[in-house]
């Protein structure tokens, strides 16, 4: 018969035993299951495009006043001839859709301090000034003296941050710039000028000190930088690029080509990669127009691919998408935007492999609503060990321009696709399904097509799937051209 003791002493060892194997499980289980990392909220948005010009009426008052008082102007009631006035403007200007006006922005602010609570770190991928921006100037101050343009579109920039500076106090900001912020004209843009050197102040005023000098140094010289990953990410930074420098469009403000800022960021970002990769460090990569196939610039010539017609490109050369790929192991995420889209892309190595199928491309939507879009914004979620992009959600408004717009969530990634990370592997399979899905009838393939238009479908979209689905992984003309023609039959 075994006594009361030796029952104790049995339960006591199988207690412990269990206990420890409990505890191994656990740890086991936090390792294969990615969703149990600690993960921290992050704020993305893009193509902001603001309008201050939506009340011609207030130009001059705005011209005049510091960007202190811009808000007060802005929201004072409205000219008696606002309306008219701007459809005048917009016509004059050729413009087409409108921007974000005063009314949206705030809308969208107050949106992301309820969407976004808790954000660690924002970032802006470009583009906050409204497009056709010069000739709006230009037509309300026609006798405006040399220096004036440059020093409306710093107050505009600088208003734009200011703003999310002050509904997110405290929180660190990350700006590129576009192809629209400019102190000349859209794709136009000097390497070392007065522009650059003072908005390089601006986007680095609250960066840490041991890196502000840096990165004001930088951003003088070609608008690029580089900045840590706030706590509690560890052991992870932020290089930021002016890829306007490498656009295809892309001359001085005296109309002239120009590589030099081109040259300049790839032979950056190279060292910082290489030591990145000395250092075990992890990388995101934020500009504004993302390298590959532009299939709205290629047009129509989109059905002549495989009969010898050239796609067209974003960028000039394929140099930036081949350095990135070639850096997966460091590279965690790519962010662009450009196209006001909510599209996702992989930037592939030279040799590809199960361990490195390339670089995961987040590409942000827009808050302008200019192409008939929705405006939104992404919340992500990023893994603040290894700042892998675990989860996202497109935060999307009810309507156009803001006014009583309801924002809600349009999707959750995730979710949506049934995966735990917005890694290189996933997007790889997640792609490749949507290559062998030519007529878009699976569930990946019609979810993607509802969300990447925010607000409605792309009906073209939807005639030009398969052409659509390879740019998303064949950066280059010849790749993305072998992908295409490979289901010709």
């Amino acid at each position: 018969m075994t006594s009361k003791t030796g029952l104790f002493r049995s339960w006591t060892f199988t207690g412990t035993v269990l206990l420890v194997l409990l505890l191994v499980s656990g740890i086991s289980m936090a390792q294969t299951h990615p969703a149990a990392a600690k993960t921290v909220p992050a704020l993305l948005l893009s193509d902001v495009h603001f309008e201050p010009f939506t009340d011609p009426g207030k130009a001059a008052q705005l011209n005049a006043a510091p960007v202190s008082q811009w808000k007060a102007i802005l929201e004072a009631p409205a000219s008696v001839d606002q309306a008219e006035r701007f459809a005048t403007l917009q016509q004059g200007c050729h413009a087409k859709g409108v921007d974000t006006s005063e009314a949206l922005l705030q809308s969208s602010l107050r949106a992301m301090q309820s969407q976004a609570a808790g954000a660690k770190f924002i970032t802006v991928s470009g583009d906050l000034i409204a497009h056709a921006f010069p000739c709006k100037y230009n037509a309300l101050f026609p006798h405006a003296a040399a220096g004036d343009y440059r020093a409306f579109v710093e107050k505009t920039l600088d208003y734009v941050q200011a703003e999310l500076h002050r509904a997110f106090p405290g929180v660190a900001l990350f700006v590129a710039l576009g192809n629209n912020d400019s102190d000349c004209g859209d794709y136009q843009l000097d390497t070392h000028s007065e522009f650059l050197a003072t908005e390089g102040k601006t986007v680095s005023s609250e960066f840490p000190a041991l890196e502000r000098k840096a990165a004001e140094e930088s951003f003088a010289a070609a608008g690029y930088y580089s900045v840590s990953l706030p706590a509690p990410i560890h052991h992870a930074r932020l290089l930021v690029l002016n890829d306007l420098f490498m656009a295809r469009h892309y001359s001085t403000c005296a109309d002239k080509p120009d590589s030099s800022g081109s040259v300049e960021q790839l032979l950056w970002l190279e060292q910082q990669l290489a030591l990145a990769r000395k250092n075990q460090e992890k990388v995101w990569v934020m500009s504004h127009i993302p390298p590959g196939v532009d299939l709205h610039g290629t047009g129509t010539k989109i059905l002549g691919i495989c009969e010898g017609k050239k796609p067209t490109e974003f960028l000039a050369s394929d140099l930036l998408s081949d350095l990135l790929g070639n850096y997966s192991d460091v590279v965690q995420l790519a962010i662009f935007a450009h196209t006001h889209m909510d599209e996702l892309r992989l930037l592939k190595p030279e040799a590809p492999s199960p361990d490195q199928p390339g670089v995961a491309v987040k590409m942000v939507a827009s808050i302008s609503a200019v192409h008939g879009n929705n405006p939104s914004f992404t919340v992500a979620q990023v893994d603040a060990a290894t700042a892998e992009l675990r989860d996202y959600k497109v935060i999307a408004a009810s309507n156009q321009t803001g006014d009583h717009a309801l924002w809600q969530e349009e999707y959750d990634f995730a979710k949506a696709y049934h995966v735990n990370a917005f890694s290189a592997a996933s997007l790889d399979k997640l792609i490749h399904g949507f290559e062998a899905d030519p007529s878009a009838k699976t569930e990946a393939s019609q979810e993607y097509l509802h969300t990447v238009f925010t607000g409605g479908q792309i009906p073209l979209l939807n005639m030009f799937w398969p052409q659509y689905a390879c740019s998303l992984s064949h950066a280059s003309a010849s790749s993305y051209k072998a992908c295409v023609c490979s289901n010709v039959q």
